[in-house]
């Protein structure tokens, strides 16, 4: 890699807005905020609105939409056209 153009790679902690669940892992974003690890070094703490831990394909709570009533309504309202 070459020196000096490369963005400052170092380990942070994500924490859920929703659920309150932190992480640890590496990123270039920072903070001024920062949280006590349990190794018992202190990390740039960042806040985000989604992760694994509250979103809704990960926690199976994901809904279906139903298509096939779309289908039918577009066709009703606008059958087959001829050119």
């Amino acid at each position: 890699m070459k020196p000096g153009i490369h963005p400052d790679y170092h380990p942070v902690v994500f924490q859920d807005a929703s659920t309150g669940k932190t992480f640890l892992t590496r990123s270039t974003a920072t903070s001024s905020k920062t949280i006590e690890w349990e190794d018992g070094n202190s990390y740039p703490l960042l806040i985000v609105d989604v992760t694994a831990d509250s979103h809704p394909f990960w926690t199976g709570t994901q809904r279906v939409m139903d298509t096939a009533g779309r289908v039918e309504k577009f066709n009703r309202r606008y059958g087959k056209r001829e050119r």
